[in-house]
């Protein structure tokens, strides 16, 4: 892939799978925008990507939970005409019942991960059209696709990131614009810290590094895919997935009631 004069702006950039983006991009060559709460983090993290990769980074401290900090990505990603890729990383979550969290606090989480995605999106996505080409990286999960107790929350944000994303590949699917969901299954981050769920209670070697999640999928996006999921050995599995969608899809414009809703 051709990577020079790319520069990549990464959100959750201070640590685990957004930290790793950086790592890896960078040795690519890109140049970078690193995106999050902890500045300290930041600026050690561009000190030694800069340093070891010879490439430009800034970094951009933001609370992308909150309107001014979502503000001033937009308005970096508007103004810096050098960003040609963007890697939605960000997010955040809390594996615990519905009702034991605040609304003010479920607010947040839906915010993070669901609204500032969006306006970062749009905030780069005219400039990648006018020019045909760049790259918008979305970070899903598995759980878009699975819900249970205590991720009532969670799935239904990543659910709408994997949507979303799927709704932009057709829109752009005859442009240069590549567009990839990333969809990690538990991977070793700091999330779990905040999650309520201790990383120790998951079974034994499912739990993926975020060198291994990120090599893979960067290898997804170079090889074209549109979904990537990292540990999903068996293609066919998503391939059969991809069939019982779209048959379900089409089974529904009958436009007449199903039989089993019609009295006797």
């Amino acid at each position: 892939m051709t990577t020079q004069h790319s520069t990549a702006l990464i959100t959750g950039a201070s640590s685990g799978i957004g930290a790793v983006y950086a790592d890896r991009l960078a040795a690519r060559g890109y140049n970078l925008v690193l995106v999050a709460r902890r500045e300290a983090r930041l600026q050690a993290l561009a000190a030694d990507l800069s340093g070891r990769y010879g490439v430009d980074v800034q970094i951009l401290t933001a609370d992308l939970s909150d309107e001014n900090g979502i503000r001033t990505v937009e308005e970096t990603l508007r103004n810096d005409t050098r960003i040609d890729t963007l890697v939605n990383n960000a997010g955040t979550a809390q594996m615990a019942p519905f009702l034991s969290g605040e609304v003010k606090q479920h607010q947040a989480i839906n915010t993070l991960n669901t609204t500032a995605l969006m306006r970062l999106t749009y905030a780069i996505l005219p400039r990648l059209a006018q020019n045909n080409s760049g790259t918008v990286i979305n970070i899903a999960s598995v759980l878009s696709l699975h819900a249970r107790a205590g991720s009532a929350l969670y799935s239904a944000t990543k659910a709408w990131v994997f949507n979303f994303t799927r709704g932009l590949q057709e829109e752009f699917a005859e442009s240069g614009v590549r567009i990839q969901a990333v969809l990690p299954a538990a991977t070793a981050t700091e999330i779990w810290d905040l999650s309520g769920v201790s990383i120790t209670d998951l079974p034994e070697g499912s739990v993926m590094t975020t060198d291994n999640l990120v090599d893979a999928a960067l290898a997804g996006l170079d090889q074209g895919e549109l979904i990537t999921i990292p540990p999903m050995h068996d293609i066919q599995l998503w391939e059969r997935f991809e069939a019982a969608r779209l048959e379900l899809f089409a089974s529904a414009r009958t436009g007449e009631p199903a039989p089993r809703y019609l009295s006797h």
